[in-house]
């Protein structure tokens, strides 16, 4: 975990630095199954549980939200969205070990569901660190890739109902902030400042995006280079930050004598705030003084936040009878307090399956207001077909 107990070595600086001794105990630990410590947000996928996510990524689907609307469905019940694993599981969301006092930033992850969660699953997990690369980064030099796998499982038969890998980059926080040149451009600008036209201008799209719903969209009616409709994300803002971590669960929030407990078992992970309190560095989310500390221009979303909203844009796209099978997401930009996002999406490819099915591959962008990247998503869905 991000300030495990143990030494925290920053030579001189204000925050923790990157080590051998802990980067080779941290190398013991690949493959080695993670037990007994990370209790998930959500054991069960309750009606509440699944609503709760799905409000807080924005996403209002009945299939998700509306018992009466999913029993005439293809599954009978209300469903989960894809991206819900996140809270029923800590470690596939980003909570890694090892490096104590070093910074994580979520960037990515390569998911593949076999079957959808349907309403009062209960689900366990069993993760592992996978791999750990050394990498050169413009935001902070030298960084740690740190990826785990995951798998989930039906509690009561067993069967397996998503795998996948994500990932942390670990930084030095001082180094990040003193000599990153990512942000460079970000950090000069003024904050965003919207007028009231500005603002009905983003409502407009809002108002302008559709979901399939019910109506079967066939495979044999899709064909490459097809442009999905655009999803809008935004205005950032902390309210948006927390109503996804009500549906998510969070990393380290933890209230009065739980907070204490957490600090007390793993002393490296609380940092002063204005007041003296040691908090813990999740509130890089809510906090821009805390943020502008590790590098980044100010407060930022959660990273699998952002993946969850790709996924919203291709479940839209799909229908109630499509199938999400697997997405990669890669996390380019943060997206700080104030700024917005257009998510796009093209049909990339169209080919069979092995089991005479066939898939489509949905390549996927998000920009920010400026032009600059924030993610890219590469989805692949099942559709119907007429002749089936």
């Amino acid at each position: 975990m991000v300030g495990d107990s143990g030494p925290v070595d920053t030579e001189g600086g204000r925050f923790a630095v990157i080590t051998d001794d802990a980067l080779d105990a941290l190398r013991r630990l690949i493959g080695v199954p993670i037990v007994g410590t990370l209790e998930p947000w959500c054991h069960e996928a309750t009606r509440d549980n699944i609503r709760h996510y799905a409000h807080g990524i924005g996403d209002d689907n009945p299939m998700w939200c509306d018992p009466d609307y999913a029993a005439a469905g293809p599954h009978g019940t209300i469903v989960a969205p894809p991206s819900f694993v996140f809270a029923m599981n800590r470690v596939l969301s980003g909570y890694v070990g090892g490096l104590p006092g070093i910074h994580a930033m979520w960037a990515g992850a390569d998911i593949r569901w076999h079957r959808p969660i349907t309403r009062n699953t209960e689900v366990r997990s069993e993760a592992h660190l996978a791999e750990l690369v050394e990498r050169q980064t413009s935001f902070a030099g030298r960084a740690i890739q740190q990826i785990y796998h995951v798998d989930y499982y039906d509690a009561a038969t067993d069967e397996l109902l998503c795998d996948g890998e994500s990932w942390c980059f670990r930084t030095e926080r001082d180094t990040a902030r003193e000599l990153g040149t990512k942000y460079k451009e970000a950090k000069a600008r003024p904050p965003m400042e919207y007028s009231p036209e500005d603002i009905q201008a983003i409502f407009a799209l809002y108002e302008a995006e559709e979901r399939q719903g019910s109506e079967r969209r066939f495979v044999e009616d899709v064909s490459v280079g097809a442009e999905l409709p655009v999803m809008v994300k935004g205005p950032m803002t902390v309210t948006g930050f927390i109503a996804f971590a009500q549906g998510w669960g969070g990393l380290y929030i933890r209230a009065n004598r739980l907070a204490w407990q957490q600090l007390r078992k793993h002393p490296g992970l609380g940092i002063p705030n204005a007041f003296g309190i040691p908090d813990v560095p999740e509130r890089v989310h809510w906090e821009s003084d805390l943020a502008t500390e590790v590098g980044t221009p100010a407060a930022y979303d959660y990273g699998p936040e952002r993946c969850s909203w790709l996924t919203h844009h291709l479940t839209d796209w799909m229908g109630d009878h499509g199938q999400l099978v697997s997405h990669q997401s890669r996390i380019r930009h943060h997206n700080v307090i104030g700024d917005w996002i257009k998510i796009t999406g093209k049909v990339s490819a169209v080919h069979a399956n092995e089991d005479g099915t066939q898939a489509v591959e949905i390549t996927q962008q998000a920009h920010n207001q400026h032009g600059e990247l924030s993610a890219t998503g590469l989805g692949t869905l099942r559709l119907p077909t007429r002749s089936a």
